[in-house]
């Protein structure tokens, strides 16, 4: 999903993340080329949401404010979901949330576009 960014010049590109994750109701950080954001981004698409995606370089992973690199994305390159500005975490978390029955309440709560 295409997500119309206000552009600052003096933002630094990790204030525009925390911008986008602040602004955005449903948020993936994602790397191309990682299989498991690939599978979070499909899901969310499945159950119709519009999530904003933030694409990072391998190279941007390691500096990228740690959500590449975290305790709930231990793996650089697992994909870290965002739903209403907090983090819920990788691919296990949003799995057991969707099982759960407990994903698409939560995305209605914070206002997700849902695709019809």
């Amino acid at each position: 999903m295409a997500v119309a960014l206000t552009i600052d010049d003096g933002e630094s590109p990790e204030k525009m993340r925390e911008r986008m994750i602040t602004e955005n109701p449903v948020v993936v950080v994602s790397l191309r080329s990682c299989c498991m954001c690939h599978a979070m981004k499909t899901l969310l698409s499945t159950v119709g949401v519009k999530a904003a995606v933030i694409e990072l370089e391998e190279t941007e992973a390691s500096s990228s404010g740690g959500y590449m690199r975290s305790a709930t994305a231990p793996a650089v390159g697992s994909p870290v979901l965002f739903i209403g500005g907090e983090v819920v975490g990788g691919i296990e978390r949003l799995m057991a949330m969707h099982l759960s029955g407990r994903l698409v309440p939560r995305l209605q709560e914070v206002g997700a576009s849902f695709e019809k």
